[in-house]
């Protein structure tokens, strides 16, 4: 697919033209100049085009060792992947000395260039148009990100640029073989094996200055994460897709989840929402605990968020490269995971470095079977069976003199396990026994480490609501 990428000083609408394109507020938005850091990627479509979009930092000139200058290496690596650049000024507010030294830097890093004038739509805008050309990148076209203005001439530029052809997609085959269709026999109930080759989707979530970010870039083999020694440094929730012994994994990486009484700008509101929706859109996820002060009282409510949630946890302890005493430390992490998290007994805990590499293949390994146990599923006959058992060795309790009648039970859904019990009393059936069933379903299934949820009904009686025959 042909790779576009828009750059451009701070604050000049990049975010917008990219949320544009991808058609959802994928990017995070704001007054404040510097808000995207990392690059990200989306899948565009601009009338009949459709191609990858990625939004950069804006450019600015400073150390390379400073953050800022860290951001701009980020951008100068899209610019040597992209197949078109999109330089992006804002002709509202008119050139910047910025603006001309970063033009230089497109010119000779990128072959094919689109000058983009943002916020034409605004009064006073024509002597930044006029001065546009100054820059030696061609004829500006005039748009306005946020109102969608001149996006069919955006269109004619890049088409000039990169040709037609490029997006057209090749005809497939005419002989190609059909794939066979197999009906099977729904007259019994089949559990379906677990699918080791489906794309599996993960996020790494975390407090602040975590590790999540170095812990991705390890995955990865590459720095395609801006990290650092600064607190907060991510801010949009990045998705990126790599290979895990030839399984295709989407990963997310998000901004650091912090207490919510110490989120108080507007900004930080917005990158905490981000990680929130990438969560919710995440199978698994990876919570970073940073194993030189775990267990702080956020961690635990990160954990506990997720299961309510209902995705699939897996814990990394990271820095394990700062622990000198391991066995001490390891033990010490093992008793607080059992105490601490009752709620996903057996969640598996993995302690990893992202600086070295250390245990990422285990991390792994721990995240594929934890996204097996998620998507299990149990037969009625087996569920019942058990729970004939179980209610055997230890009966519902009985409330104001009258046992609570369990009928069946049966699993409504996968992904976390959901199961329904049919019950003459539901509100009497009380948390304690539910959570008796809970513990029984992870030890005999071999549902550990994930969330189970149970919901109690009421079976319907037939003759509800029907007339009384007279006699």
């Amino acid at each position: 697919m042909v790779s576009i990428a828009i750059i451009g000083r701070p604050n000049v609408g990049k975010s917008t033209l990219f949320n544009r394109l991808v058609g959802q507020r994928l990017a995070l938005v704001d007054d404040q100049p510097g808000v995207t850091r990392d690059r990200r990627p989306g899948e565009a479509r601009l009338l009949d085009l459709e191609f990858e979009i990625v939004d950069t930092a804006g450019l600015e000139i400073a150390d390379e060792d400073s953050l800022a200058g860290r951001m701009r290496a980020q951008t100068e690596t899209a610019i040597a992947a992209a197949d078109l650049i999109l330089f992006m000024i804002d002709v509202k507010a008119g050139l910047t000395p910025t603006d001309l030294d970063f033009a230089e830097v497109v010119r000779k890093a990128a072959s094919k260039v689109v000058l983009v004038a943002n916020k034409a739509e605004a009064r006073g805008s024509d002597a930044g148009l006029l001065d546009a050309y100054s820059l030696g990148l061609g004829e500006p076209v005039a748009v306005s990100a946020e109102h969608g203005e001149g996006m069919g001439d955006l269109r004619d530029a890049i088409v000039e640029a990169l040709g037609l052809e490029v997006f057209r997609e090749p005809e497939p085959a005419e002989d190609e073989a059909v794939t066979d269709v197999v009906v099977e026999d729904e007259t019994e109930e089949t559990i379906p094996a677990y699918d080791e080759t489906k794309p599996l989707r993960m996020a790494i979530v975390g407090r602040p200055n975590a590790g999540k970010s170095t812990l991705i870039n390890r995955f990865l083999g590459e720095e395609r994460m801006l990290t650092g020694p600064e607190a907060g440094i991510t801010r949009d929730s990045i998705s990126v897709e790599w290979e895990w012994r030839g399984r295709q994994v989407k990963v997310f990486d998000t901004a650091g989840l912090r207490r919510k009484a110490r989120v108080q700008e507007k900004l930080e509101k917005l990158s905490v929402a981000d990680a929130l929706r990438a969560l919710r859109f995440a199978e698994v996820v990876v919570i970073a605990f940073d194993v030189t002060v775990p267990f702080e009282r956020q961690d635990l409510s990160i954990v506990d968020l997720i299961v309510r949630e209902g995705r699939a946890p897996v814990l990394a302890f990271n820095k394990w490269d700062l622990v000198e005493d391991r066995q001490a430390v390891l033990a010490d992490l093992k008793e607080k995971t059992e105490r601490l998290l009752p709620q996903v007994r057996g969640l598996k805990a993995v302690t990893v470095s992202g600086e070295t590499g250390e245990g990422i293949d285990r991390l792994m390994k721990a995240v594929v079977e934890t996204h097996r146990i998620w998507n299990s599923r149990v037969s009625t006959a087996r569920l019942n069976q058990w729970l004939e058992r179980v209610t055997a060795h230890h009966p519902p309790p009985a409330v104001a003199g009258r046992r609570v009648n369990i009928k069946y039970m049966t699993q409504v859904k996968t992904r976390p396990p959901t199961f329904m019990i049919s019950t003459s009393r539901p509100d009497a059936l009380g948390a304690s026994y539910t959570r008796y069933l809970t513990n029984g379903l992870r030890e005999a299934f071999g549902l550990q480490g994930v969330p189970i949820r149970i919901g109690l009904r009421k079976p319907q009686n037939p003759y509800a609501g029907k007339k009384k025959r007279s006699s």
